[in-house]
Order: C-alpha cells, then structure tokens, then sequence
C-alpha cells in the first residue's frame, strides 16, 4: 500500500516516491501503445486551446476596430465586421471539432490502457504463490480490478486532457496578456500566485486521505465478501450483532477517511473560484485606472479581462481535478502493488512428456496422443535428454517446513510412497497432514530436506508439469461457472465428451447428471449451488479421474457426502485409485483401513506408521482414535 509521510506542523502531506512512480508508470503504459493517438491529442488540445484564446483576443480587435471607430457615425460600412465575425466562428468551429476528436481519442486510449492494465493484473494473479492469495481477501483484491482500476479512468478520460489544456490555455494566454499590458499582467500574476499557494496548502491536506479511502474501500469489499460466503455460519450462530458491528467499524472508517479527504479537496473550487473573482476585480479596478491615463484602449482592458478569466478557468480546473490525480496515484499504487508482486519462483527444467517405451525399454518423447507419459531430463551435454517414466514414487526424506522460517510446523517428515501404494494420514486438525499433500504439489517449498519424484527432487520438476501429472480432490469443492461437461473436463482439457463420461461413471455422478434436465449440458452458477453438497463433492472426483492421474491426493474428500453416497462411491473410489499412488487424508478411520500404510501426525511429526492391523496391535494413539470411535477432523 501506499505510504504517506507527515510534514510541517501545519499538517501538509506529500504522497511518497511510490505512488508519484505508479503514475508515471501508468503514462509510460499509454505513451509505448498509443503514441501516435496521442500525438493526435496534443495537436487537437493545441488547436482546441488556441482557438479560444484567438477569440478572446478578437474582443479587443472588435471594439477597438470594429465599434469604437463607429460610434456616433450615421449609416457606418459594418461590412468589415461581418467577413471578421465569419472569420472567428470559423476558428470556433475548428475548436470545437478538435475538442471533440481528442475526447473521442482519449476514451479510446483511456478503454484500452484501463484493458491492458486488467489484463496485466490477472494475468500475473495466475503465477503468484497460494501463500498470496492465503493473505488477501478476496473482495480486497477484486477491488482493485474494480475501484481503483476505475480511478483511472476518469483521470484519463478527463483529468489528463483537461490538464494539458489547461497548461496550453495558461501558457498561451499569459503570453497575449504580457503582450496587451505588462503592467495588468504583474496584477494578475500576484494574484495567481496567492491562489495556487492556498490551494496548494489546501489540496495537500486531502492527499492522505484519498489514500486511505482507497485501502478502506478494499477492507469493506473484502469484509463484505467474507460475510457473504459465510452467512449461513453467521446465522447458525447468531452472530449477525457482531458482525453488524464489525461492518459499523469499517464502514465508519471509510466514512471518516472519505469525509476528511473531500472536506479538503471541495473548498479548494470555491477557494480557486473567489480568488479568480477578486483577480477580475482588481484587473477591472487597475485597467480602469490605466484607461483614464491614456494607457491601452478601452479594447484592451475589455479583451484583458476576458484573457484572465480564461487565465482563471483552467487554474479552477486544475484545482477541481486534484482529488481525481490524488485517487488516481492512490489507485495506481495499488495496481501496481499487484503487479509487482514476486511470482512464484520455478527454476525446474525437467518437463512430463508423452512418450512411447521401445523394444529395448527405453522410453522416447511422441507427439502422439498416448497414455503414456515420462520425465524430459536434460544431460549436460548440449540439447541431448533422456527420458525416465512416469511412475508415482514419491519420497519425502527428513523435511523440515514452516509458513514462515521462525515457526517451523513440520519436523524430519520421512516417508515413502511406491507406485500404486495407498498411504494414508490422520491426526488432529492443524497435525499437517494437508500441508504434507501441499508440498506434494509445491504450492510452498520446504526449508530443509528433499521430496523426490521418480527419483527426481521435485525442485527441478516445472511446476505446471508436476501439476500436471498430479490429481487432487480438495474437501471443499469449487465448481465454476459453465456447464457440467467443462467442469468436469477442468481435470483435462483435451478430453473427449465420451472420456468425461466415463470419468463421471468412474465417479458414480453419471446417474444423477442424466437425471438432470440437460444432463452433462446443465448450466452451473454460483459455485453449483443448484447441486446438493454430494453431487458437487462427486463432480469433484470426476474431475480428478478425467486427468488420469499416476498420483492422486483425496484431501477429505468425502468429508462432504452422507454415509449412503460414501458408501455408493466407495467401490468407484477404488476403481479409482488402481495402479496409482494415493495419498489421503480422511475423517473417518474406516476410510483407511484398507491403506498400505497409515501416517499417524501430532504436533507436525509422524509418531506412528504402518497397515490398519500393525497399528491396532501396537495399542498406540491409533489404536485410542480406532477404539474410542473419535472422529477426526
């Protein structure tokens, strides 16, 4: 997030190097792909702010040429002014037309940086650590592809242009004021000056707070979010007091930070607005006093006042914006955050690979769709590889893990899984047991020890192939939005519609999604809420079993489904689980007793191992769990 630092005692606050480079970066963004619509914008605004100050400047030259000259004259020549009057509607017509092809323009611009930037975001969401998303909420991170990317937008759109018109408006104008009277100029710099150093003082009160409401937007969409998923636990616990609270705290931190923000940046128009008023009076005053010294025409101080409240306008304008720039810093900061967020580090070279075995057993990589797979390992010969064959043996050898490196959670975890084999973990929630599945996959790496592959240290593994030749049914199931032949072809995008559905057979789903109106082309929503817990829970595994997977993780995966589903599964299950490795994680010990060999964790430590029948016979913590009939979760 953005931090701010605090400055004088008058309580002036700047934003800090950070959020000024997130803004920078954004132009950086737009100049490298729309330089030449850009180019275009400059020269529209030139043309656009050069055409008002032309007609501004034609006051003077109509009344001292084309009025004062007349005046008291019988039946004057007005020919002159008519051909002057076409002449400057011409100029506002190109004005006009610039003003409309620069906004056009930059609607564009502003769309498809506000595009690019989605796309950036989401696009590096997809390689960052399962630790990042573990702590952020994710209403707080849909905010920023919501509020703050919005904040953007209106500083594009409009702030942008606007400001670089008014810079061109400010420019040009002051330089046809010094050349009408350097001495009216001098006035109305003075008063200029006294304006943008109040609104200055004014405008960074404001700074720290447009910040802060942008973080507290965050908090509360993420709070919000959080309240929704959980409400039938807030209701089945009647907590909705206290969260009503906890929403008032929030809520009322928003408020506060949003009020304190715009409590400064509103006075600042009103400020720019009088002062401009007070600047019109004395030039008024001044230019009246030089008019009755024989010093410039009456033309002149008439064309000068118009210059200064077009001086004027685009200084209140520049004040106006700044609460859109300030947001706009605030909004890109945290994009930017985003972005900047180190992915998840992958120094593996060895790849999974289809392949063929020859006749004298080696294996050779294909582009042919078999079912078949093996290890790519480069040799350290230049472009030669040899190939070892997928098998499922894992090895975990003396790991030591921890979220953080100060807490350690597992210690000297050792075990082994060959080909095929069905281990299986219990113990008390927080013993490890998933975090042991997780580190299976990589999602974290582990401070001291190895996990090996086929041999292979999984830290040399790619992380999408590992991935890849790894299934893993999770207890809590997440369905998207689509139908039920995508979600379960999640598991294998190149599955056929005939291998989903023997994968949904395998599973015991098939039965039930026939029975459904549109069977496999049934729309989900909303996470499959139109499903029962079992039949999402069962389109899980289905899932699972269309990746064809040598290595399969069931993390209580039938945690969901009532005794007669576990009990229909179960056979399905096996079919499931044949020829491959297993590991599982269940809450009812009758799920392991057929496991090759059953983890026993407590404290982040295996304290007891082996079969159903080697347990019971040692009378230890299993055999406790076994005979009291606890149940673990």
């Amino acid at each position: 997030m953005t931090n701010h630092g605090h400055g004088s005692a008058m309580g002036k606050v700047k934003f800090d190097d950070n959020a000024k480079k997130s803004l920078s970066r954004l132009f950086k963004i737009i100049f490298k792909n729309y330089k030449f619509h850009f180019f275009v914008v400059i020269v529209c605004i030139f043309i656009s702010a050069l055409a008002n100050v032309n007609g501004t400047l034609f006051l003077k030259i109509l009344i001292d040429t084309y009025i004062a000259p007349f005046i008291g004259q019988q039946n004057p020549d007005m020919s002159g002014l008519f051909y002057a009057l076409m002449r400057i509607a011409g100029i506002y017509c190109i004005g006009i037309i610039a003003t409309y092809i620069y906004n056009r323009i930059m609607m564009y611009v502003t769309h498809g940086t506000l595009k690019k930037l989605r796309d950036e975001m989401f696009e590096h969401m997809q390689k960052l650590p399962i630790s990042f998303f573990d702590t952020n909420t994710h209403g707080e991170l849909m905010s920023r592809y919501t509020n703050d990317v919005d904040t953007l937008r209106q500083m594009t759109s409009q702030t942008f242009p606007q400001l670089i018109n008014s810079v061109v408006t400010i420019v040009s104008v002051a330089l046809s004021m010094i050349v009408l009277s350097w001495q009216l100029t001098i006035v109305s710099f003075i008063m200029v000056f006294i304006t943008i150093k109040i609104s200055s003082k004014v405008g960074a009160m404001s700074g720290m707070f447009f910040a802060k409401q942008q973080k507290d937007v965050g908090k509360l969409n993420g709070y919000i979010e959080e309240m929704m998923d959980g409400q039938k636990v807030v209701k089945v616990f009647t907590h909705e007091k206290k969260t009503k609270e906890e929403f008032d705290a929030l809520n009322e931190e928003l408020c506060d930070s949003m009020t304190k923000a715009n409590k400064f940046a509103n006075v600042m128009a009103p400020i720019a607005g009088n002062m401009g008023h007070l600047n019109f009076t004395m030039i008024a005053l001044s230019g009246g006093i030089l008019a009755i010294n024989g010093i410039g025409t009456v033309g002149t101080i008439a064309s000068f006042l118009q210059l200064v409240r077009s001086f004027n306008q685009p200084i209140q304008q520049v004040t106006q914006q700044f609460n859109t720039v300030v947001l706009a810093m605030a909004g890109a900061s945290r994009i930017f955050d985003i972005i900047d967020e180190k992915t998840e580090i992958d120094n593996g070279d060895i790849t999974l690979v289809r392949s063929i075995e020859n006749e004298d057993g080696t294996m050779q990589e294909t582009n042919s769709i078999t079912n078949t797979w093996a290890w790519k390992i480069p040799d350290k010969d230049e472009n030669k590889f040899h190939y070892v064959p997928l098998r499922g043996d894992v090895v975990f050898d003396d790991v030591d893990f921890g979220y953080n490196d100060d807490k350690i959670v597992l210690h000297n975890v050792s075990l082994y899984a060959k080909p095929g084999q069905k281990i299986a973990f219990v113990g008390s929630t927080g013993a490890g047991k998933t975090t042991i599945t997780n580190l299976i996959n990589r999602f974290y790496d582990i401070q001291d020890g190895k996990i090996r592959y086929d041999g292979i240290n999984i830290n040399k593994i790619k992380k999408s192939d590992l991935r890849n030749s790894l299934g893993i049914v999770l207890q809590d199931t997440h369905l998207f939005t689509g139908t039920i032949m995508e979600n379960i072809r999640y598991g294998n995008l190149e599955a056929t519609d005939e291998e989903v559905i023997a994968a949904a057979k395998i599973a015991n789903a098939h039965s039930f999604i026939k029975h459904l109106p549109d069977g496999y082309n049934t729309e989900l929503t909303q996470d499959g809420s139109s499903l029962s817990q079992g039949q999402r829970q069962l389109i899980a595994i289905a899932r699972a079993a269309v990746a064809n997977p040598p290595v399969l993780i069931l993390d209580e995966a039938t945690s969901s489904i009532d005794t007669r589903t576990e009990s229909i599964i179960q056979n399905a299950m096996d079919a499931l689980m044949h020829n491959r490795t297993v590991f599982v994680i269940a809450h009812r010990l009758s799920t392991v007793r057929n496991s090759d060999a059953i983890m026993v964790l407590e404290n982040g430590q295996i304290i007891e191992r082996g079969d159903h029948n080697t347990l019971i016979q040692q009378g230890g913590k299993y055999y406790q769990l076994y005979t009291g009939n606890l149940v673990l979760e």
